[in-house]
């Protein structure tokens, strides 16, 4: 359906292009300065530091994440560490105390 209306638009454009339009004369006048704004000198300096702030912004690089095998690693001793001490938590917990452990 689309198509059909964009094949449409086409044609309607191309009879509106083919329909002779009557010229008018004008006057022919001295070409115009274009008027320049000027920028205050307080957003100038705005845009300059943030310019020079993007410029100069050192880029994070990430840490590689740990393989699984350390992560596994790090659960198993969350794990023993627990039962050692006899406080209560499942497997899941050692496992996220691990990967969250691997982002510090």
């Amino acid at each position: 359906m689309p198509a059909k209306k964009a094949a449409k638009k086409a044609a309607a454009k191309k009879d509106v292009s083919a329909q002779e339009i009557p010229v008018q004369e004008t006057p022919v006048a001295e070409p115009q300065v274009p008027v320049v704004k000027e920028v205050p000198a307080k957003k100038a300096a705005k845009k300059a530091a943030k310019a020079a702030k993007k410029a100069a912004a050192p880029k994070a690089v990430k840490a590689a994440p740990k393989p699984p095998v350390d992560v596994a690693k790090a659960a198993y001793l969350n794990y023993m560490d627990r039962v050692s001490k006899g406080l209560p938590g499942d497997q899941d917990g050692d496992w996220h105390a691990a990967v969250n452990s691997e982002g510090s």
